[in-house]
């Protein structure tokens, strides 16, 4: 096979192909072993029509569109391979003659991944952020580990206060008259907890055992119900029960239950520690993001928007799949929300674009520094994965190759590398600083 590429255009170009008469038929001979199955012919049995028998009943011609079916996915796929020109949309192709016998050309125009012209992406300065551990961050860590240890004890005497869990009935009305969702009965409400229509709970706070009260109520403009929004409420609520969490004192009795260690200044340490471990991650993180941002800042590339058409598939078949976790469908979350599904894809343009952007310079920085990964490399990633998926590393590369995500994984770990180079070559600096460099 010939294959030549020919660029006619900003980003896209025709790939000119020639595929030899005897892979012509080759297909040929494939389209007719499917075809015959299909045919009855009187005096043969479905299927065992001979060739020739076939061809002067139906014709040649009458193989070629299954025989093209055949032969153009494999000869294009092979093109693109061998002109190593990276196709961002389907080709549009185009042919005069398809015969048997006879070799086949046809031409592709192909829109390809562009070039990116790349400014600066080493070195670069970054606003400086603080990722130390503090006392105060211990502090805070101790006091959520409280809160989920605590025990609700029924309150008896005193109003509910903010953080106390009441039990209420409540039926709202909007001009007198009730409407769906609004009526409930020995329903379990966290004061302070946002869980309600805003100033709701801040109406119940002081109300005491058995009491009861009109909480008026505004529902928001954005509300999910499109009846609702912007309504004034009137909501009858009678208070059946307070519970208030009971703190555990913060001792080392504390640190013995909730951990294995035996004194809380220990438990203290092991907290600090694995903090410091979380804010290590985040500063790595933070540093990586801010390369980035800045080293596509300094790059010039014009973006096809059928990639960021493409992005906005993939995310927003993310989506639709988290949404699935919840019990949710993206029907059910259009109709929830009152967004179309197109609303929610323009919405999605702009970090779209972006992550194109930062994927083209990641790549760029990647061929221009030579980047490769060693089958060593990949089988070492393998391994970490292993673990995580329960699943051998020898396992995992079949079912990577069967899947042709093989080099994806390469291409993963050489852009990690890439930005470790920019992460390690960068240099952080007080904000003011860059500001003034900026003025």
């Amino acid at each position: 096979m010939k294959a030549s590429w020919e660029i006619i255009e900003k980003n896209t170009g025709v790939l000119t192909v020639e595929v030899e008469a005897e892979k012509v038929n080759e297909a040929l001979d494939k389209a007719f072993k499917k075809v015959v199955k299909q045919v009855q012919v009187p005096g043969f049995r479905k299927g065992k029509v001979p060739r020739s028998i076939f061809e002067a009943r139906y014709g040649v011609e009458s193989l070629y569109q299954d025989a093209l079916d055949i032969l153009l996915p494999d000869a294009y796929m092979e093109a693109v391979k061998e002109t190593a020109i990276e196709p961002i949309d389907r080709p549009e192709i185009d042919f005069d003659n398809f015969a048997k016998g006879e070799p086949f050309k046809f031409t592709a125009k192909v829109q390809v991944k562009p070039e990116v012209e790349l400014g600066e992406y080493k070195g670069l300065e970054i606003p400086e952020k603080d990722f130390s551990v503090k006392a105060e961050d211990v502090d805070q860590e101790l006091a959520r580990m409280q809160e989920r240890h605590a025990e609700l004890v029924v309150v008896e005497e005193g109003g509910a206060q903010n953080g106390d869990t009441v039990l209420i009935d409540f039926e709202g009305t909007i001009d007198g008259e009730p409407f769906e969702g609004g009526k409930a009965e020995n329903y379990s409400l966290e004061l302070g907890s946002g869980t309600f229509i805003p100033c709701f709970e801040d109406q119940l706070v002081g109300l005491e055992k058995g009491a009861e009260k009109d909480v008026e109520v505004t529902f928001p403009d954005d509300y999910h119900v499109d009846d609702l929004k912007g309504k004034n409420a009137v909501f009858k609520v009678k208070l059946h029960e307070i519970k208030r969490k009971n703190l555990p004192e913060l001792d080392d009795e504390f640190a013995k239950d909730v951990s294995e260690f035996d004194t809380l200044e220990e438990y203290r340490q092991d907290i600090e520690k694995r903090l410091q471990e979380r804010r290590n991650s985040e500063r790595e993180q933070y540093i990586e993001s801010q390369v980035v941002e800045k080293a596509a800042a300094n790059a010039k590339v014009d973006i096809p928007e059928v990639m960021v058409e493409n992005e906005v598939e993939h995310m927003l078949t993310d989506f639709s799949n988290r949404l699935r976790m919840q019990g949710l469908t993206l029907d059910l979350y259009t109709q929830f929300t009152g967004q179309t599904e197109d609303q929610l894809k323009e919405q999605m343009k702009e970090d779209a674009r972006k992550r194109v952007l930062h994927s083209l310079v990641l790549e760029a920085i990647v061929k221009n520094e030579n980047i490769s990964v060693s089958d060593e490399e990949v089988n070492e990633e393998l391994e970490k994965m292993s673990g995580l998926y329960n699943r051998s590393a020898e396992e995992l590369k079949q079912i990577f190759e069967a899947n042709g995500s093989l080099d994806g994984l390469k291409r993963d770990l050489a852009i990690r590398k890439a930005l470790k180079l920019m992460a390690d070559s960068s240099k952080m600096v007080p904000a003011a600083e860059q500001n003034s460099e900026a003025v």
